[in-house]
């Protein structure tokens, strides 16, 4: 039996018969079907999950935070470049130096995590082993530079990690509907451990106003001071004594970096289309201390303040709970927040690790969490349309002056 929606006493659930949808459970009971083909039952059981989850997210929690992983990012971009996991990137690496070279850098640093004498796929792992040795391993054959290597596959990230973002993307429509909410809350908080730009050019092809820690004067310099402000129409605003606050604004925060962000000589961080050495955490399990460096300080900062705040929803979104300075900070609000709620959307409800087990085990007896078997894309398209804050929703109006009829 497989689990897709888990939040306490509600529960949908599928059972398979050499793949084919035998029966569908809905809070533990199963549904009976009159003359239903086995397309119907599975159809019948993604419709109630869906139902469920738009119930639970119509209420209006007052503060709202996002934290998206990579598989909010995967198989999403313009023409061939997509977005891809860390087992994509291992394959990529091997087209790049040479599935001999890759072998021979596990060897050289002593990663020997194989299965059926194949090397598990994990890029993380290689990089953190490959850091730790680049100061005092050396290739007894010369062949292999281990810093220069990094470098290479720290740069073929970077490449892959440089996106498009399509027309119509579910980052886009996802922001429509987070940022539809009573003036009087907090702004949504978007969270993303992505590189990626996908969420930013989401922004601007949604005309929302984005603060994201950088000024909004040129060249845009960091500081964390610039996610104590909001924006106001100043016009009329104290006609009711009460800021008038303008609609479509969410906060961004990236805790490991960006494809746009780095580091000028004096220190300070700047962000622009091209930068000459990117500044992000990359894979490693050192993930953890690099966090205490800023930007990255401030960002997480800003994830634990947002945790501990009273009526908090947090929805993980494609989050594989394997950094562990993320899942201390969610640990805390779980266990010392009592109006914190989480939701988990993954492709799957995965009881793979210590974390995700124990969310599973909760979320059966706890409504505080739900788990939910549902593609980013999917979840963007059904997540609840709030019409009652709705915002700007009038087609946008194009005037055409370069007409080659008569005048």
């Amino acid at each position: 039996m497989e689990d897709i929606y888990i939040n306490g006493n509600n529960k949908v659930s599928i059972e398979y018969d050499n793949e084919i949808v035998s029966n569908v459970y809905i809070d533990g009971k199963k549904h009976e079907f009159e003359n239903t083909n086995d397309k119907g039952k599975l159809e019948f059981a993604l419709k109630t999950k869906r139902n469920k989850y738009k119930k639970f997210l119509n209420f209006q929690f007052e503060n709202l935070l996002i934290l998206t992983g990579a598989g909010s990012s995967v198989g999403i971009g313009k023409g061939e470049k997509k977005g891809r996991l860390l087992t994509d990137l291992w394959d990529d690496t091997v087209e790049l130096v040479s599935e001999e070279v890759l072998h021979k850098l596990c060897e050289l640093v002593h990663y020997t995590d194989k299965k059926d004498d194949n090397y598990v796929k994990n890029l993380e792992k290689l990089l953190s082993f490959a850091n730790s040795a680049k100061e005092y391993v050396k290739d007894p054959e010369g062949k292999i530079d281990i810093t220069e290597l990094i470098k290479q596959i720290e740069s073929l990230i970077k490449s892959k990690c440089e996106l498009d973002l399509p027309n119509n993307s579910p980052h886009k429509e996802l922001l429509e509907k987070i940022t539809k909410r009573k003036v009087t809350l907090p702004r949504a908080k978007v969270f993303t451990l992505n590189y990626d730009t996908l969420f930013e050019q989401a922004g601007i092809q949604g005309n929302f106003t984005m603060i994201d820690g950088f000024s909004f004067s040129f060249p845009r310099i960091f500081s964390g001071r610039n996610f104590n402000y909001d924006i106001v129409q100043r016009d009329n605003s104290r006609v009711k004594e009460e800021d008038n606050f303008v609609s479509k604004v969410f906060h961004l925060y990236k805790p490991h970096g960006s494809v746009d962000w780095e580091r000028l000589e004096n220190g300070s961080i700047k962000q622009s289309e091209k930068v000459n050495k990117a500044l992000m955490i990359y894979p490693k399990e050192s993930k953890y201390e690099s966090s205490y460096e800023q930007p990255f300080f401030e960002m997480m900062s800003r994830l634990q303040q947002n945790l501990r705040k009273d009526n908090v929803l947090l929805i993980c979104i494609g989050f594989s709970f394997n950094d562990k300075h993320i899942v201390t900070a969610i640990q805390e609000a779980l266990e010392q927040n009592p109006s914190f709620q989480l939701m988990v959307v993954n492709k799957g409800i995965s009881q793979a690790g210590n974390f995700n087990k124990e969310l599973y085990r909760i979320a059966q007896e706890n409504s505080s969490i739900v788990l939910i078997d549902e593609l980013f894309s999917n979840f963007s398209n059904y997540y609840p349309d709030l019409k009652t804050y709705n915002q700007d929703n009038n087609d946008k109006i194009v005037v055409n002056l370069n007409n080659s009829g008569d005048d």
